[in-house]
């Protein structure tokens, strides 16, 4: 039914309402939150349809819990319980309770020796949680990666790490056993060859081996890119994420346990990538060739205004006079009688401030041979009209 549902996206497979609005588009990611759920305990899914089970993760994971509380009970041994999914909820059915149940019924396990880090209500009371872990009063600590992952220093008496569902990210798993693998272990030390175990737990055609997978490889190519010991470029993450789910080819070969499709499913997610890239590498190829073509207009153009200015410059040089190594500026204006800089300096101020030539270059004399013109240039500026007169020498 599952599959059917992520296929044809008919909710009424699952038990549930018809999916409205944008329930359509997110199908897949419904998907993927129920098989999830029933990967952890098929109770999270209707709790009045299916029966417990003796092979379900609550039961094995009480059994583990229920071994490791035995066999380090002279040290009151303390041991960690993660799980995002599932989590403690007053008055409401949840995995937690569930496990502290079969705890208490099965292996006579103190109930208050069993907590939930969500019964913290204060980080007064959270604080004193945790002392009560380090004291050895509280032998088996459940709690999410967000609220038992950081932060929570009572590592003293942990000898085990339960993993009931995996994080998104590796630093989150990193976290999650940093609780017990780091210094001030005093138990693990003594008593158990300085190591804490680590239990996770999975199920057969789920996704659960599949997304710690995706951590492993995830975790080698951040390790890989740290030591710059880089094997590929990128890295196939596969299709599940915390935001949009999967897509169906790899979640029916996961399912169905088919390693055949799940490897189709791959290769064909590999060929989309290929086929992505190589779109990418022509549209990239054309712009750089573009920019190429439009590089090599400019620089025949800046050539062709270097050799102009050239020829500018050896213009000037035949034609300018100087005395003792001081360049002449023998200008001729119309209107002015003979070469006195100060009579000249006054004509072009004059001519600066009120000449008009209406956009046309307008003779007003010569120097070296070259043409001396004015031209009255108008432009706009927050809804202002200015008027400017440059002087040009052309020749």
């Amino acid at each position: 039914n599952l599959v059917a549902f992520a296929k044809t996206g008919n909710a009424t497979l699952l038990g549930r309402a018809p999916l409205e609005g944008g329930e359509e588009n997110a199908k897949m990611l419904i998907a993927t939150d129920y098989a999830r759920k029933m990967s952890l305990d098929m109770h999270m899914i209707d709790r009045n349809k299916y029966d417990d089970h003796i092979d379900n993760k609550a039961s094995h994971c009480a059994l583990k819990l229920a071994e490791y509380y035995k066999k380090f009970d002279a040290q009151k041994g303390m041991q960690f319980v993660f799980s995002d999914l599932g989590t403690y909820k007053p008055g409401e059915w949840n995995v937690y309770s569930e496990i502290k149940r079969k705890l208490i019924e099965d292996y006579h396990i103190p109930a208050h020796e069993i907590r939930f880090i969500q019964e913290a209500k204060n980080e007064t009371s959270r604080q004193a949680m945790i002392q009560g872990a380090n004291r050895g009063d509280i032998r088996i600590l459940f709690g999410s990666t967000d609220m038992l992952g950081t932060g929570v220093n009572a590592q003293k008496r942990a000898v085990a790490v339960h993993h009931l569902d995996s994080p998104w990210r590796p630093s989150d798993l990193e976290q999650r056993e940093g609780r017990a693998i780091r210094k001030g272990n005093e138990i693990a030390k003594l008593y158990a060859g300085n190591k804490v175990d680590v239990i996770i737990y999975a199920v057969e055609k789920s996704l659960d081996s599949y997304k710690f997978n995706l951590l492993h490889n995830k975790q080698l190519f951040i390790t890989q890119l740290k030591n710059n010991n880089m094997g590929a470029r990128t890295i196939d993450e596969g299709s599940l994420d915390e935001k949009s789910g999967m897509n169906f080819s790899e979640y029916v070969a996961i399912l169905s346990g088919n390693t055949d499709l799940l490897e189709k499913a791959r290769l064909e997610k590999k060929v989309a990538a290929l086929e992505s890239e190589r779109q990418s590498f022509a549209k990239n190829k054309a712009s750089s060739e573009f920019k190429l073509e439009d590089i090599t207009r400019q620089v025949k153009g800046h050539r062709e205004t270097a050799e102009h200015i050239k020829g500018d410059w050896a213009d000037f040089q035949s034609r300018v006079q100087d005395a003792d190594g001081t360049f002449l500026n023998p200008i001729q204006l119309k209107g002015v009688e003979g070469s006195d800089p100060k009579a000249i300096g006054i004509k072009l101020n004059e001519l600066a401030g009120s000449a008009t030539t209406g956009g046309e270059y307008f003779k007003i004399g010569s120097l070296y041979g070259f043409t001396l013109s004015v031209k009255t240039e108008t432009s706009q500026k927050e809804g202002l009209s200015f008027r400017d007169n440059r002087f040009f020498a052309t020749g």
